[in-house]
């Protein structure tokens, strides 16, 4: 099949499985800065995405566009760098049109998932799947609002969420406008548009939760 057989097909992939997941970062930004307004309301929202069918097939689904975009990342870069053999240590000067976060993607998407792999054993495993598990933690899987205060309350936490948000914000201001690139939108005019876009959206995103973290952390 050519979507995994083909280096334009696994970029398709990718690209889309990455699209998917910037939706859901937009629904996530969402649902936490309700908590900024009402913890009430918020740990209302927390209760009706527990452990309900929906709530752990979405989760499902999304963990599915997780592993698919992390290996196709993986995937693609091996592919490159054997297609470059021995020229890849060359040293030459990179293009000014090269952007840092388009050379250091694969980085940055490493120090995005291990901090996404700390984000779950922080909220999730003590939140859906304590629910699910009826685990003994000390933690109410429907008081989402508590354990923000709990967990920010750690300035420690703070500065490791903020270099999170620092690391996505580079990945997804190369990354949104790629992916949009691959599925076809690529003429002069509009690539141009989407990278400024890209530049806002993320801007947007990144600074939206860094504000989350400090209003919790310092405010709140």
């Amino acid at each position: 099949m050519w979507l995994f057989n083909s280096s334009i097909g696994r970029k398709l992939v990718m690209s889309l499985s990455g699209l998917f997941l910037i939706l859901f970062l937009t629904f996530h930004l969402a649902m936490n800065f309700v908590a900024v307004f009402s913890g009430e309301a918020y740990n209302m929202v927390c209760e009706f995405l527990g452990a309900n069918w929906y709530a752990l097939v979405g989760t499902l689904i999304l963990a599915l566009g997780f592993v698919v975009h992390i290996i196709y990342a993986f995937w693609l870069t091996i592919q490159n760098r054997k297609a470059r053999g021995n020229d890849r240590y060359a040293v030459v000067a990179k293009p000014k049109q090269v952007e840092w976060a388009s050379q250091n993607m694969l980085v940055l998407g490493i120090i995005v998932v291990v901090f996404f792999i700390l984000h779950l054993a922080q909220f999730w495993y003590k939140m859906q799947f304590n629910e699910i598990a009826g685990l003994d933690l000390g933690v109410d899987p429907h008081d989402g609002y508590q354990l923000i205060l709990d967990t920010f309350s750690n300035p420690l936490f703070v500065i490791l969420y903020l270099v999170w948000f620092v690391a996505i914000w580079f990945h997804l201001t190369h990354g949104f406008w790629s992916a949009i690139q691959t599925i076809g939108w690529n003429n002069n005019v509009w690539l141009t548009r989407w990278k400024a876009i890209s530049n806002v959206y993320a801007t947007i995103i990144c600074a939206g939760f860094a504000f989350i973290a400090i209003y919790f952390g310092f405010i709140a």
